[in-house]
């Protein structure tokens, strides 16, 4: 990409304008939705706290394996149903836009044809009333006879007793409607309304239903988010005692009866967790992620309200929180499938038009992609963990700290990746060319704010993540890094999105890995 992408139309970066409104329309509640998780995971921790330091540990470590094991499947499944349900929804609309437009064309000439027939109409019955008046005789008398005979030779009565079986009431009084009004029936509006205008009656129609899309690719979507839910749960469920033996957590420890609670019941919850994903993604595809924001608040709010009264006054402890988890995720599935139905119909036409190949060739890509990265963060992580305690604690604040600020170019690569995708479908490459740009340089922007912001954040209230003065200092060394990083952080989410949204998979894929490469060598 030539790099005068991010100074072309620069002055537009900030403008109000349609395409302003929708990327920030899609982005805003896309990067509110994300952010919902760790909020949530954040005040369950507080709850679980409550209860001891070595449930609060537990939790933690099982967490971390049920984040770990979701990460791997989560982002193949949700960028991709995104792209392939927005090009799918456009290509729809794109091919029903020709029939709307000949459909319009001919109203508009039937239209005309009609107007035109009612204003000869009109001057007849006018020129009626004046020979009349002219004559004495009073206004509603019936029209003179050489201008009915005159009518009678050009009209048809096979076709006048047609359109009076047409347009009568059943009780067999006749009922003009201007819009079927030609000039054969003209004669029989005047001698039935006996020189007064004809009343015009609307017909009553019925409002039709709005018909539901056939979006073979969602139908997809929540197949692989079912089948990989259920394999999620069954490999944590009857391997949480080997995966937590993995993370540490050895038969001696007492974190073990605790961390094998929460993470088997946990795991019940990987099915709706992976489902909803699935949803998420296909509402992205329809640029509405202000649907899932309402639904994720919702499910949230469910969890922090059980919390308290499963783990305290029903005394489960961690399975109680737990249990309140799980149940918030399958309301959160739920309320989006009821809304989903209401828009898409879910059952294919037929198994044919699943899209189990694509589904399959470009979630290899990205599965290789999330290998790569999450090796990059586990490695760095076993790197910083053998230095001791105290550079660990540093590093996992600063890792923290590094994520949580790219949920913001989330939102801008979620809605970069809907706008392109449809964009693309239609073959609107001025807009695809104009949206590229625009989320580029907002993200460039946000970046350098987020990089003000962080530094400032982490600089005076390094005392907010640890009381220890050497983590501390050692969190004052990190936020060069941590900061200078932002606007790189920021443009890599983006051009995820750009590359997503022309369904570039496999450069995205190919690109990263070819860049992992090297970064392991400076490790080892």
């Amino acid at each position: 990409m030539p790099m005068n992408v991010f100074f072309k139309d620069s002055r537009l970066v900030f403008k109000w304008d349609e395409l302003g409104k929708e990327i920030l329309g899609i982005a805003f509640p896309a990067a509110l939705a994300v952010a919902a998780d760790p909020i949530a995971s954040l005040i369950d921790t507080i709850f679980v706290g409550h209860i001891g330091a070595v449930e609060l540990a537990a939790v933690g470590v099982s967490v971390a394996i049920f984040n770990q094991a979701s990460r791997i499947t989560i982002f193949p499944l949700v960028s991709i149903t995104t792209s392939f349900v927005a090009e799918e929804d456009a290509i729809g609309k794109t091919a029903i836009k020709p029939v709307k437009c000949d459909l319009e064309k001919h109203l508009t000439e039937n239209g005309q044809k009609r107007e035109l027939t009612s204003i000869k109409k009109e001057n007849m019955l006018e020129n009626n009333r004046s020979a009349s008046v002219t004559s004495n005789e009073p206004r509603n008398s019936t029209p003179q006879n050489g201008t009915i005979q005159d009518l009678e030779k050009n009209a048809s009565e096979a076709k006048c007793k047609e359109l009076e079986k047409k347009f009568s009431n059943q009780d067999g009084t006749k009922e003009s409607i201007l819009e079927n009004a030609t000039l054969e029936n003209v004669e029989k509006d005047l001698s039935t309304y006996k020189g007064q205008p004809p009343a015009v009656s609307t017909p009553t129609v019925k409002p039709k239903k709005k018909e539901k899309k056939h979006i073979a690719s969602a139908s997809t979507a929540l197949i692989f988010g079912t089948v990989l839910g259920l394999l999620q749960a069954v490999f944590l469920a009857f391997g949480a005692k080997y995966l937590l033996n993995v993370m540490g957590v050895k038969q001696s420890s007492p974190m073990l009866a605790p961390a094998m609670k929460y993470l088997v019941l946990r795991s019940l919850g990987a099915p709706a967790v992976l489902l909803s994903l699935a949803m998420q993604g296909i509402f992205r595809g329809f640029k509405d992620t202000r649907t899932p924001l309402y639904v994720i608040v919702l499910g949230y709010t469910t969890n922090i309200i059980l919390d308290p009264i499963l783990i305290f006054v029903c005394h489960l402890g961690v399975r109680g929180a737990a249990i309140a988890h799980v149940l918030s995720q399958y309301l959160i599935v739920l309320v989006l499938a009821w809304r989903l139905m209401q828009k898409v119909d879910l059952l294919p036409p037929s198994l044919r038009d699943l899209q189990f190949g694509r589904f399959l060739k470009n979630g290899s890509l990205l599965l290789a992609r999330v290998i790569a990265v999450t090796f990059c963060v586990t490695l760095a992580a076993s790197m910083a963990a053998r230095l001791g305690p105290t550079p660990m604690a540093a590093f996992q604040t600063c890792l923290q700290v590094w994520m949580t600020s790219s949920l913001l170019a989330d939102g801008l690569a979620v809605a970069g990746q809907a706008i392109l995708a449809c964009a693309f479908a239609e073959k609107d490459y001025e807009k695809t060319t104009a949206t590229a740009t625009r989320v580029l340089q907002m993200s460039l922007v946000m970046g350098v704010g987020l990089a003000v912001i962080v530094a400032a954040i982490m600089f005076f209230g390094a005392g907010i993540f640890s009381r220890d003065l050497n983590v501390q200092a050692l969190i004052h060394l990190g936020v060069p890094f941590v900061a200078a990083t932002q606007p790189m952080n920021s443009l890599a989410f983006v051009f995820d999105g750009v590359n997503f949204g022309a369904s570039d998979f496999a450069y995205s894929a190919y690109s990263l890995v070819t860049s992992f490469l090297p970064f392991t060598y400076f490790f080892f």
